[in-house]
């Protein structure tokens, strides 16, 4: 579509969006397009590693994370030899922590088509939000919801994957955004984000959980995915830029997190997922 020149009424250009959403009218990158063909194929448990292998090999970006992944503390059992090609890499960490990766690129493809720079702004903060709610996402469910830590860190790279979609979009409509967060924020809620999900082909579990994120409240003991995401985005240090901010956690002392997520491995959870989350970050847009 071509980008308007003017500003145009905000209540309009919403009400397009969604009504494209709704009707499955959801357009991606060509960029995009070319990472889903590799994510298509690590879907299937049965894809060649050497097909898998070469398909990771072209997206430079891509490759160079994985081996990063495969010599991280998570994944080299803390002192494992370092891994230093693309094959032992995948070998390492498997097919299902690789689509987590694959997914992280998705997101950062449609980041890049991003030309204004207020929204450049709000997708930065939105990737840096993101990879650092996977990052806690995966080490919280490793140590306190049990929940699979794959799919935690697959959840948390994509919880976010329609305000990217909105924010591409809002590109073509100068103003879109201002002062409008919170219906910014209903919008990838009801409607779009679950849409771009479904056309992602995400697990139902996990667009299920990511579709309950605003108006969820998290289980006593933390158990569930959603739990999980909840609590990834309450702890992590830097808030979305889209919609309200999520309620303050209780100070320690003052909650019955306190019997299941104490501060000393608050701070073990944070440490290890400082790591991933360096792995996983760097720039958004290029």
């Amino acid at each position: 579509m071509a980008r308007y020149n003017f500003r145009v009424n905000k209540l309009e250009a919403f009400g397009f969006i969604v009504a494209q959403a709704a009707r499955g009218d959801i357009t991606f990158p060509t960029s995009v397009n070319a990472v889903l063909r590799l994510q298509q194929a690590l879907d299937d448990p049965d894809c060649p590693l050497d097909d898998a292998i070469r398909l990771v090999l072209a997206e430079p970006q891509l490759a160079a994370r994985t081996v990063a992944l495969a010599n991280s503390a998570a994944f080299s059992g803390g002192g494992g030899p370092p891994v230093t090609n693309v094959r032992a890499a995948v070998i390492r960490i498997g097919y299902r922590r690789l689509q987590a990766l694959v997914a992280s690129l998705v997101v950062r493809q449609f980041g890049s088509r991003i030309k204004d720079p207020g929204l450049r702004i709000k997708a930065e903060q939105l990737w840096e939000h993101t990879v650092h709610v996977a990052a806690l996402a995966q080490a919280l469910a490793r140590r306190v919801t049990f929940v699979n830590p794959d799919t935690a860190l697959f959840a948390g790279i994509i919880h976010e994957v329609g305000g990217f979609y909105l924010l591409s979009r809002a590109d073509e409509f100068p103003g879109l955004l201002d002062d409008d967060t919170e219906k910014w924020g209903e919008l990838c809620e009801d409607v779009v984000s679950l849409e771009v999900l479904k056309k992602l082909s995400v697990p139902a579990p996990v667009a299920d959980a990511i579709g309950e994120l605003r108006r969820g409240w998290i289980n006593m003991p933390p158990s569930t995915l959603l739990d999980t995401l909840l609590l990834a985005n309450q702890y992590a240090p830097v808030p979305s830029p889209l919609g309200a901010a999520p309620a303050e956690l209780p100070a320690h002392g003052d909650s019955a997190l306190d019997f299941v997520l104490d501060e000393e491995m608050l701070a073990e959870i944070r440490a290890e997922a400082a790591e991933t989350q360096a792995i996983m970050g760097g720039p958004l847009l290029v």
